[in-house]
């Protein structure tokens, strides 16, 4: 394990962390909806934080976290179904839709599973094909869940914000598309990292 103080990648990555989320606080377009949106960033941060010591993980696993807290709280920021890149996949896609929440779903397996990944080899010392399977499982699963948690959110919350933070937009198979795009992004870079592997 390399030393926090001595980690000069994870320094960038707390940092540039740090910049980004006072950017995305400033300002939000809707301020309640942004600290739920950021409530599981913050214990995302609290659980890598906690345990940096005991299962560090690579540089290359911290800057995939980073690069989706990235993708997330532009989304934050706007609200969902607000942000700019997805009002520009209207036109891409010609669509009525603000698409930005797929990406956001996507990227979230697509970066994610390599820290998970890495996470599941520090505890379990497989690197065989259940250390690409496991990522994706996760993807899957984290997906449904945080589904289910955006529905409760939505029942608890004000209408009004509990639409923005569900961002369903009207489309009645959000949920299930959504979770499917995490699998696939996820499956996505572990078929890429297995490939990879099996070339060297």
């Amino acid at each position: 394990m390399t030393p926090f103080r001595q980690n000069r990648a994870l320094h960038f990555y707390v940092g540039g962390t740090l910049m980004m989320m006072a950017a995305s606080a400033y300002r939000p377009a809707m301020v309640f909806d942004w600290w739920l949106e950021n409530v599981l960033v913050f214990a995302l941060i609290a659980l890598l934080a906690g345990t940096y010591r005991k299962i560090p993980l690579s540089a290359f696993a911290y800057g995939m976290v980073f690069a989706f807290l990235a993708v997330h709280e532009w989304g934050a920021h706007h609200k969902y179904a607000d942000v700019p890149l997805g009002e520009w996949m209207k036109v891409w896609l010609h669509t009525t839709r603000n698409h930005y929440d797929r990406v956001s779903h996507f990227a979230f397996g697509f970066f994610l599973s390599v820290p998970v990944r890495e996470v599941f080899v520090a505890t379990t010392a497989n690197r065989g094909l259940w250390s690409y399977f496991i990522p994706v499982e996760f993807a899957l699963a984290a997906g449904a869940i945080y589904e289910v948690i955006e529905s409760i959110v939505a029942e608890v919350v004000t209408p009004e914000q509990g639409e923005a933070f569900v961002g369903m937009q009207g489309d009645m198979w959000d949920a299930q598309k959504d979770i499917a795009l995490g699998g696939l992004g996820a499956f996505i870079t572990m078929a890429a990292m297995r490939f990879a592997a099996k070339a060297r």
